[in-house]
């Protein structure tokens, strides 16, 4: 019992250390724009999102999948959920996802998202008020994770993604890693979580629409034209390295608080410092809020967040119904919509 405390002061002692590099050499805004497959960082699910992202240390079960693997192995049978989320510029981000425990060698999940664009105009240099037609970008990830509870308070996971985006004709392909660890103390109500997420090698677009006709300097007049394909630069994933921690303060039997910061540091732009609290009632009522903060404020688009949520218990069954609201500069305001059950 002493070693685990001695531990857990440790792990206390270490977050600000570990803020503190990541403040001296983490992400600036030179690095805006330097990355790829952004559809990776979109937040899925509405607890997480209603606050603020600052679930990194909370995240369990099915939902834990996008913030932190780790936290899939805080559940006991089989979860599902079903999340949509109305984002900027009339894009639509669609998300399943399904756990399931199999005793003490860890819970498997499997997840899928994919962005709907709906239908874009295609316009030429000759027509560019449109040719009557239309097209619609594919992105799809899939995601194959794997958790496990290595102590009662230790639990520790890994996602693998699949990434595909494809527009008309030309696509790209890719492979990612989330890895994530938590540590939660029950006795204290104090949790950590660390998350590495969307490791994985360069991207390249390729594709027949990348092609062009040109005629070969020098030819006969009249000479048929050669097919050039441009190659497409690679580009990076947008790997992130997350810091959370959170605490749990139960006013009375039937009343929970839950106080939650994470740290965000990117190879692509700017840190994020992200705050959320919850009210529970009963683990029946919840109700959340959160704000993000980045190191340039002014390019942040994103103001606060709020939401709530309701659990239905079902015959030995819990249906779970979340939602969550984010203001948005420029663009109509985010909401997501989720429906859990928990078998």
């Amino acid at each position: 019992m002493k070693i685990r405390k001695y531990f857990s002061v440790l792990l206390l002692l270490l977050i600000p250390l570990l803020i503190n590099v990541d403040m001296t050499y983490g992400g600036s805004e030179k690095r805006t724009g330097t990355a790829g497959a952004m559809e990776l960082l979109i937040p899925v699910g509405s607890r997480g999102s209603a606050l603020a992202g600052a679930i990194n240390s909370l995240a369990s079960g099915v939902e834990a999948i996008h913030w932190n693997p780790a936290g899939v192995a805080n559940q006991k049978g089989v979860e599902a959920m079903f999340s949509t989320l109305t984002y900027i510029a009339d894009i639509r981000l669609n998300y399943f996802a399904v756990t399931s425990r199999f005793g003490d060698f860890g819970t498997f999940g499997i997840s899928l998202r994919s962005l709907d664009f709906g239908e874009i105009p295609i316009t030429t240099v000759s027509l560019p008020e449109g040719t009557g037609g239309t097209y619609s970008p594919n992105y799809i990830t899939g995601g194959l994770t794997y958790s496990r509870e290595f102590t009662d308070r230790i639990h520790g996971g890994v996602t693998v993604k699949i990434i595909s985006e494809k527009i008309v004709r030309t696509s790209a392909y890719g492979v990612a890693f989330d890895f994530g660890v938590q540590y939660i103390s029950k006795e204290s109500g104090i949790k950590l979580g660390v998350a590495l997420k969307n490791l994985g090698p360069g991207m390249t677009f390729d594709g027949p629409d990348l092609e062009s006709f040109v005629s070969i300097p020098g030819q006969e007049e009249g000479s048929r034209q050669r097919a050039l394909r441009l190659p497409g630069s690679e580009f990076e994933l947008p790997s992130t390295l997350e810091i959370g921690l959170g605490y749990d303060y139960k006013v009375a039997d039937q009343h929970m608080l839950t106080f939650a910061g994470d740290f965000q540091n990117t190879n692509f732009g700017n840190d994020e410092y992200r705050l959320g609290a919850e009210y529970g009632y009963n683990d029946l009522f919840f109700a959340r809020g959160g704000y993000m903060m980045t190191q340039n404020q002014d390019d942040n688009i994103y103001g606060p967040t709020f939401g709530f949520g309701i659990n239905i218990p079902v015959e030995g069954s819990t249906i779970i119904f979340d939602y969550a609201y984010r203001h948005a500069d420029y663009f109509d305001a985010n909401q997501w919509f989720t429906v859990k059950v928990v078998f």
